[in-house]
Protein backbone atom coordinates (compact mmCIF):
# COMPACT_ATOMS: atom_id res chain seq x y z
CA UNK A 1 0.00 0.00 0.00
CA UNK A 2 1.32 3.50 -0.66
CA UNK A 3 0.90 5.07 2.47
CA UNK A 4 2.73 8.54 1.77
CA UNK A 5 -0.51 10.14 1.29
CA UNK A 6 -2.59 8.92 3.94
CA UNK A 7 -3.53 10.79 7.52
CA UNK A 8 -1.92 10.09 10.75
CA UNK A 9 -4.39 7.94 12.86
CA UNK A 10 -4.47 7.71 16.60
CA UNK A 11 -6.51 5.85 19.18
CA UNK A 12 -7.90 7.70 21.60
CA UNK A 13 -10.60 6.44 23.57
CA UNK A 14 -10.93 2.31 24.29
CA UNK A 15 -13.66 0.27 26.40
CA UNK A 16 -13.87 -3.64 27.35
CA UNK A 17 -16.35 -5.88 29.35
CA UNK A 18 -15.40 -8.45 31.24
CA UNK A 19 -15.45 -11.89 29.14
CA UNK A 20 -17.61 -14.83 30.33
CA UNK A 21 -20.63 -16.51 29.64
CA UNK A 22 -23.71 -14.26 29.90
CA UNK A 23 -26.29 -16.02 28.62
CA UNK A 24 -28.85 -13.70 29.88
CA UNK A 25 -27.90 -10.98 28.14
CA UNK A 26 -28.55 -9.82 24.39
CA UNK A 27 -25.68 -8.89 22.13
CA UNK A 28 -26.44 -5.43 22.68
CA UNK A 29 -26.61 -5.55 26.11
CA UNK A 30 -23.27 -6.70 26.16
CA UNK A 31 -21.58 -4.57 24.46
CA UNK A 32 -22.97 -1.43 24.49
CA UNK A 33 -21.45 -0.35 27.96
CA UNK A 34 -17.43 -1.19 26.01
CA UNK A 35 -18.58 1.37 23.57
CA UNK A 36 -20.20 4.18 25.93
CA UNK A 37 -16.69 3.82 27.99
CA UNK A 38 -14.27 4.68 24.92
CA UNK A 39 -16.58 7.25 23.92
CA UNK A 40 -16.19 8.94 27.49
CA UNK A 41 -12.73 8.00 27.61
CA UNK A 42 -12.31 9.93 24.21
CA UNK A 43 -13.22 12.98 25.54
CA UNK A 44 -15.07 14.06 21.99
CA UNK A 45 -18.73 14.79 22.09
CA UNK A 46 -20.87 12.02 20.19
CA UNK A 47 -21.84 14.05 17.77
CA UNK A 48 -18.23 14.46 16.45
CA UNK A 49 -18.91 10.75 15.78
CA UNK A 50 -18.76 10.62 11.70
CA UNK A 51 -18.68 6.51 11.23
CA UNK A 52 -18.85 3.49 13.32
CA UNK A 53 -17.50 -0.04 11.86
CA UNK A 54 -18.51 -3.33 13.97
CA UNK A 55 -16.97 -6.67 13.62
CA UNK A 56 -19.04 -9.94 14.86
CA UNK A 57 -18.83 -13.30 13.14
CA UNK A 58 -22.15 -14.44 14.32
CA UNK A 59 -23.49 -11.64 15.56
CA UNK A 60 -26.51 -11.57 13.18
CA UNK A 61 -28.13 -8.80 11.36
CA UNK A 62 -27.56 -4.82 11.65
CA UNK A 63 -25.46 -6.32 15.28
CA UNK A 64 -23.09 -2.63 14.72
CA UNK A 65 -27.32 -0.50 14.45
CA UNK A 66 -28.80 -3.04 17.43
CA UNK A 67 -25.52 -2.01 19.98
CA UNK A 68 -25.57 1.80 18.92
CA UNK A 69 -29.44 2.16 18.99
CA UNK A 70 -28.98 1.40 22.42
CA UNK A 71 -26.54 4.62 23.27
CA UNK A 72 -28.91 6.48 21.25
CA UNK A 73 -26.57 6.95 19.20
CA UNK A 74 -27.64 6.75 14.83
CA UNK A 75 -27.99 8.57 11.72
CA UNK A 76 -24.17 8.03 10.83
CA UNK A 77 -23.08 4.95 8.53
CA UNK A 78 -23.03 2.14 10.41
CA UNK A 79 -20.96 -0.85 8.80
CA UNK A 80 -20.78 -4.22 9.70
CA UNK A 81 -17.75 -6.40 9.04
CA UNK A 82 -18.02 -10.66 9.32
CA UNK A 83 -14.59 -12.32 8.68
CA UNK A 84 -14.54 -14.92 11.08
CA UNK A 85 -12.17 -14.40 13.98
CA UNK A 86 -10.40 -11.40 12.01
CA UNK A 87 -13.60 -9.70 11.81
CA UNK A 88 -13.47 -6.90 14.38
CA UNK A 89 -9.77 -6.86 13.75
CA UNK A 90 -10.44 -6.30 9.85
CA UNK A 91 -13.23 -3.92 10.90
CA UNK A 92 -10.35 -2.07 12.56
CA UNK A 93 -8.54 -1.80 9.18
CA UNK A 94 -11.90 -0.75 7.47
CA UNK A 95 -12.20 2.21 9.75
CA UNK A 96 -8.32 3.18 10.08
CA UNK A 97 -8.41 3.42 6.43
CA UNK A 98 -11.40 5.45 6.13
CA UNK A 99 -9.77 7.69 8.43
CA UNK A 100 -6.31 7.70 7.11
CA UNK A 101 -7.76 8.48 3.53
CA UNK A 102 -9.63 11.80 5.14
CA UNK A 103 -12.98 10.12 4.69
CA UNK A 104 -13.78 10.31 8.18
CA UNK A 105 -12.58 12.44 11.14
CA UNK A 106 -13.72 10.06 14.03
CA UNK A 107 -15.04 6.65 14.03
CA UNK A 108 -16.16 3.91 16.48
CA UNK A 109 -14.79 0.26 15.95
CA UNK A 110 -16.64 -2.01 17.96
CA UNK A 111 -15.93 -6.13 18.22
CA UNK A 112 -18.82 -8.04 19.98
CA UNK A 113 -20.14 -11.55 20.30
CA UNK A 114 -22.83 -13.96 22.17
CA UNK A 115 -21.29 -17.28 22.05
CA UNK A 116 -23.57 -18.75 24.85
CA UNK A 117 -26.64 -18.58 22.23
CA UNK A 118 -25.01 -21.78 20.71
CA UNK A 119 -25.50 -24.10 23.80
CA UNK A 120 -21.47 -24.81 24.09
CA UNK A 121 -19.73 -27.52 22.09
CA UNK A 122 -17.55 -26.23 18.91
CA UNK A 123 -18.52 -22.84 17.00
CA UNK A 124 -21.18 -23.84 14.04
CA UNK A 125 -18.75 -23.40 10.45
CA UNK A 126 -19.79 -23.63 6.98
CA UNK A 127 -21.40 -26.81 5.95
CA UNK A 128 -20.59 -25.97 2.13
CA UNK A 129 -17.24 -26.27 2.76
CA UNK A 130 -15.99 -29.94 1.84
CA UNK A 131 -13.93 -30.27 4.73
CA UNK A 132 -16.15 -28.68 7.04
CA UNK A 133 -18.61 -31.05 5.86
CA UNK A 134 -16.81 -34.45 6.47
CA UNK A 135 -16.29 -33.27 9.78
CA UNK A 136 -13.81 -31.09 10.61
CA UNK A 137 -13.56 -28.83 13.51
CA UNK A 138 -11.31 -26.52 14.49
CA UNK A 139 -9.69 -28.11 17.37
CA UNK A 140 -8.86 -30.76 15.08
CA UNK A 141 -7.19 -29.13 12.50
CA UNK A 142 -4.81 -27.28 15.04
CA UNK A 143 -4.96 -31.15 16.45
CA UNK A 144 -3.15 -31.84 13.70
CA UNK A 145 -0.62 -28.94 13.35
CA UNK A 146 0.46 -29.58 16.59
CA UNK A 147 1.61 -33.43 15.46
CA UNK A 148 3.06 -32.15 12.61
CA UNK A 149 5.10 -29.68 14.46
CA UNK A 150 5.60 -32.07 17.28
CA UNK A 151 6.87 -34.85 14.57
CA UNK A 152 9.37 -31.96 12.83
CA UNK A 153 10.86 -30.55 15.54
CA UNK A 154 10.82 -32.76 18.72
CA UNK A 155 8.22 -30.80 20.60
CA UNK A 156 7.05 -33.00 23.70
CA UNK A 157 3.46 -32.89 24.94
CA UNK A 158 4.96 -31.49 28.13
CA UNK A 159 6.79 -28.29 26.26
CA UNK A 160 3.63 -27.77 24.55
CA UNK A 161 1.29 -27.61 27.71
CA UNK A 162 3.83 -25.25 29.22
CA UNK A 163 2.28 -22.69 26.46
CA UNK A 164 -0.77 -22.74 28.37
CA UNK A 165 0.22 -22.84 32.22
CA UNK A 166 1.98 -18.92 30.93
CA UNK A 167 -1.08 -18.52 29.36
CA UNK A 168 -2.86 -18.74 32.75
CA UNK A 169 -0.67 -17.17 34.35
CA UNK A 170 -0.91 -13.58 33.09
CA UNK A 171 -4.81 -14.08 32.43
CA UNK A 172 -4.76 -14.39 36.16
CA UNK A 173 -4.00 -11.02 36.78
CA UNK A 174 -6.23 -9.50 34.52
CA UNK A 175 -9.52 -8.42 36.05
CA UNK A 176 -11.31 -8.69 32.33
CA UNK A 177 -10.32 -12.41 31.68
CA UNK A 178 -12.87 -15.09 31.44
CA UNK A 179 -10.52 -17.86 33.17
CA UNK A 180 -8.47 -16.35 35.79
CA UNK A 181 -7.06 -19.42 37.28
CA UNK A 182 -3.91 -20.42 37.47
CA UNK A 183 -2.81 -24.10 35.84
CA UNK A 184 -0.29 -26.51 37.07
CA UNK A 185 1.69 -28.31 33.75
CA UNK A 186 -0.31 -31.48 35.75
CA UNK A 187 -2.96 -30.23 35.80
CA UNK A 188 -3.35 -29.27 31.73
CA UNK A 189 -1.96 -32.62 30.68
CA UNK A 190 -4.36 -34.66 32.56
CA UNK A 191 -7.77 -32.34 32.40
CA UNK A 192 -10.68 -33.78 30.18
CA UNK A 193 -8.81 -35.07 26.58
CA UNK A 194 -10.14 -32.77 23.69
CA UNK A 195 -8.61 -34.09 20.64
CA UNK A 196 -5.16 -35.96 20.75
CA UNK A 197 -2.88 -34.14 21.62
CA UNK A 198 -5.19 -31.45 23.67
CA UNK A 199 -6.78 -31.74 26.66
CA UNK A 200 -9.06 -28.67 27.93
CA UNK A 201 -6.76 -26.65 29.09
CA UNK A 202 -5.00 -26.34 25.29
CA UNK A 203 -7.92 -24.86 23.67
CA UNK A 204 -9.58 -20.94 24.33
CA UNK A 205 -12.98 -20.96 25.89
CA UNK A 206 -16.32 -19.81 24.01
CA UNK A 207 -17.91 -17.12 25.62
CA UNK A 208 -19.56 -13.53 25.18
CA UNK A 209 -17.75 -10.19 25.43
CA UNK A 210 -17.73 -6.74 23.23
CA UNK A 211 -14.93 -4.04 22.84
CA UNK A 212 -14.44 -0.97 21.50
CA UNK A 213 -11.92 1.60 20.35
CA UNK A 214 -12.51 5.28 19.18
CA UNK A 215 -9.98 6.35 16.31
CA UNK A 216 -9.54 9.51 14.91
CA UNK A 217 -7.22 11.73 12.92
CA UNK A 218 -4.04 12.78 14.34
CA UNK A 219 -4.67 16.75 14.71
CA UNK A 220 -7.88 15.83 16.09
CA UNK A 221 -6.32 13.42 18.52
CA UNK A 222 -4.12 15.49 19.90
CA UNK A 223 -7.07 18.18 20.81
CA UNK A 224 -8.68 16.13 22.97
CA UNK A 225 -8.25 14.85 26.55
CA UNK A 226 -6.70 11.08 26.06
CA UNK A 227 -3.39 9.93 25.57
CA UNK A 228 -3.83 8.93 21.28
CA UNK A 229 -1.91 5.69 20.41
CA UNK A 230 -0.43 5.91 17.05
CA UNK A 231 -1.62 3.01 14.54
CA UNK A 232 1.83 2.06 12.90
CA UNK A 233 0.66 -0.12 10.24
CA UNK A 234 -2.89 -2.09 9.54
CA UNK A 235 -2.75 -5.17 7.21
CA UNK A 236 -5.39 -7.55 6.01
CA UNK A 237 -4.42 -10.53 4.21
CA UNK A 238 -5.86 -13.52 2.81
CA UNK A 239 -5.37 -17.08 2.58
CA UNK A 240 -3.81 -18.48 -0.77
CA UNK A 241 -5.67 -21.80 -2.39
CA UNK A 242 -3.87 -24.67 -3.11
CA UNK A 243 -5.16 -28.23 -3.77
CA UNK A 244 -2.47 -30.33 -2.97
CA UNK A 245 0.37 -30.59 0.05
CA UNK A 246 0.31 -27.11 2.81
CA UNK A 247 3.07 -27.09 4.96
CA UNK A 248 1.10 -27.51 8.19
CA UNK A 249 3.74 -26.19 10.53
CA UNK A 250 4.17 -22.97 8.55
CA UNK A 251 1.77 -20.51 9.06
CA UNK A 252 2.25 -18.83 5.86
CA UNK A 253 -1.11 -16.40 6.06
CA UNK A 254 0.31 -14.99 9.32
CA UNK A 255 3.96 -14.85 8.05
CA UNK A 256 3.14 -12.89 5.04
CA UNK A 257 0.93 -10.25 6.97
CA UNK A 258 3.74 -9.95 9.38
CA UNK A 259 6.32 -8.63 6.67
CA UNK A 260 3.43 -6.10 5.26
CA UNK A 261 2.46 -4.98 8.54
CA UNK A 262 6.82 -4.52 9.37
CA UNK A 263 7.22 -2.62 6.31
CA UNK A 264 4.11 -0.02 6.57
CA UNK A 265 5.52 0.67 10.23
CA UNK A 266 8.79 0.88 9.36
CA UNK A 267 10.06 -1.49 11.88
CA UNK A 268 11.53 -4.92 12.45
CA UNK A 269 10.39 -8.00 14.49
CA UNK A 270 12.99 -6.63 17.61
CA UNK A 271 10.98 -3.27 17.83
CA UNK A 272 8.39 -4.99 19.03
CA UNK A 273 7.91 -5.02 22.84
CA UNK A 274 4.27 -6.41 23.17
CA UNK A 275 2.32 -8.45 20.94
CA UNK A 276 -0.96 -10.01 21.56
CA UNK A 277 -1.11 -12.82 19.07
CA UNK A 278 -4.02 -15.40 18.35
CA UNK A 279 -3.31 -18.39 20.39
CA UNK A 280 -7.04 -20.18 20.51
CA UNK A 281 -4.67 -23.22 20.89
CA UNK A 282 -1.68 -23.87 22.35
CA UNK A 283 0.35 -24.76 19.13
CA UNK A 284 -0.78 -21.67 17.72
CA UNK A 285 1.15 -19.70 19.62
CA UNK A 286 4.66 -21.07 18.83
CA UNK A 287 3.78 -21.08 15.22
CA UNK A 288 3.25 -17.66 15.57
CA UNK A 289 6.47 -16.79 17.11
CA UNK A 290 8.44 -18.04 14.12
CA UNK A 291 5.91 -16.45 11.81
CA UNK A 292 6.50 -13.16 13.34
CA UNK A 293 9.89 -13.45 13.30
CA UNK A 294 10.33 -13.53 16.80
CA UNK A 295 12.49 -16.55 16.85
CA UNK A 296 13.63 -19.56 13.95
CA UNK A 297 11.81 -22.25 12.37
CA UNK A 298 11.72 -24.71 15.29
CA UNK A 299 12.73 -22.34 17.78
CA UNK A 300 9.29 -21.59 19.39
CA UNK A 301 9.90 -23.56 22.68
CA UNK A 302 13.04 -22.73 23.03
CA UNK A 303 12.21 -19.08 23.02
CA UNK A 304 9.15 -19.81 25.76
CA UNK A 305 11.21 -21.93 28.02
CA UNK A 306 13.72 -18.87 28.43
CA UNK A 307 11.16 -16.71 29.49
CA UNK A 308 11.51 -14.13 26.79
CA UNK A 309 7.47 -13.84 26.38
CA UNK A 310 6.15 -14.24 29.62
CA UNK A 311 5.97 -10.77 31.66
CA UNK A 312 9.05 -9.44 32.68
CA UNK A 313 10.71 -10.96 29.83
CA UNK A 314 11.88 -9.00 26.66
CA UNK A 315 8.97 -9.58 24.37
CA UNK A 316 5.75 -10.60 26.30
CA UNK A 317 3.40 -12.24 24.10
CA UNK A 318 -0.59 -12.07 25.49
CA UNK A 319 -0.17 -10.21 28.83
CA UNK A 320 -3.91 -10.45 28.85
CA UNK A 321 -3.86 -13.97 29.11
CA UNK A 322 -4.49 -14.21 25.05
CA UNK A 323 -7.66 -16.28 23.90
CA UNK A 324 -6.77 -19.50 25.97
CA UNK A 325 -7.41 -17.10 29.48
CA UNK A 326 -9.11 -13.85 28.23
CA UNK A 327 -11.19 -16.22 26.48
CA UNK A 328 -12.67 -15.88 22.73
CA UNK A 329 -16.04 -14.77 21.63
CA UNK A 330 -14.47 -14.51 18.35
CA UNK A 331 -16.28 -11.24 16.79
CA UNK A 332 -14.78 -9.68 19.96
CA UNK A 333 -11.56 -10.35 19.84
CA UNK A 334 -9.56 -8.11 17.63
CA UNK A 335 -10.77 -4.94 18.71
CA UNK A 336 -10.12 -6.35 22.62
CA UNK A 337 -6.53 -6.72 21.44
CA UNK A 338 -6.28 -3.72 20.22
CA UNK A 339 -7.52 -2.48 23.85
CA UNK A 340 -5.24 -4.10 25.60
CA UNK A 341 -2.26 -3.04 23.75
CA UNK A 342 -3.23 0.61 23.55
CA UNK A 343 -3.62 0.39 27.51
CA UNK A 344 -0.02 -1.28 27.70
CA UNK A 345 1.71 1.19 25.63
CA UNK A 346 -0.45 4.23 27.65
CA UNK A 347 0.93 1.93 30.85
CA UNK A 348 -2.50 1.62 32.50
CA UNK A 349 -2.34 -2.37 32.30
CA UNK A 350 -2.42 -2.43 35.88
CA UNK A 351 -1.19 -5.98 37.50
CA UNK A 352 -0.12 -7.35 34.28
CA UNK A 353 1.44 -4.20 32.37
CA UNK A 354 4.74 -4.91 30.19
CA UNK A 355 6.82 -2.05 31.65
CA UNK A 356 8.31 0.78 28.98
CA UNK A 357 6.45 -1.01 25.97
CA UNK A 358 6.42 1.70 23.36
CA UNK A 359 5.81 -0.66 20.36
CA UNK A 360 2.93 -2.89 20.73
CA UNK A 361 1.51 -5.81 17.97
CA UNK A 362 -1.65 -7.05 17.71
CA UNK A 363 -2.91 -10.20 15.27
CA UNK A 364 -6.22 -11.95 14.69
CA UNK A 365 -6.96 -14.92 12.48
CA UNK A 366 -9.61 -16.95 11.50
CA UNK A 367 -11.85 -19.13 9.02
CA UNK A 368 -10.68 -22.59 8.16
CA UNK A 369 -11.96 -23.41 5.04
CA UNK A 370 -10.20 -25.98 2.38
CA UNK A 371 -7.36 -25.56 0.34
CA UNK A 372 -6.44 -22.50 2.45
CA UNK A 373 -3.84 -22.15 5.47
CA UNK A 374 -6.50 -19.57 7.12
CA UNK A 375 -9.35 -17.39 5.73
CA UNK A 376 -8.08 -14.00 7.06
CA UNK A 377 -5.46 -12.34 9.08
CA UNK A 378 -5.83 -8.76 9.96
CA UNK A 379 -2.30 -7.31 11.84
CA UNK A 380 -2.21 -4.19 13.22
CA UNK A 381 1.07 -1.85 14.89
CA UNK A 382 0.51 0.37 17.66
CA UNK A 383 2.89 3.00 18.61
CA UNK A 384 3.36 5.28 21.56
Amino acid sequence: MNTASLREVCVVGTGLVPFGKQPDKTLAEIAWPAVREAILESELPPKQIDAVFCGTALGGMLAGQRIMKSLGITGMPIINVENACSSSSSALSVAWLSVASGQHDVVVVIGAEKLTKFGGGTLPLEREDWEVNQGMVMPALYAMRAHRYMHEYGLTEAQLAQVSVKAHDHGALNPYAQIRKRVTLDEVMLARPVTDPFTLWHCCPTGDGAAAVVIAAGDVARRGGAKPVRVAASEITSGIYTDHYRDMTWAELTARGAKGAYEMAGIGPEDINVAEIHDAFTIAELMYYEAFGFCERGGAYELLDSGATSLGGKRPVNPSGGLLSRGHPIGATGVAQAVEITRQLQGRAGEHQVEGARTGLTHATGGGIAGLDHGACSIHVFAR
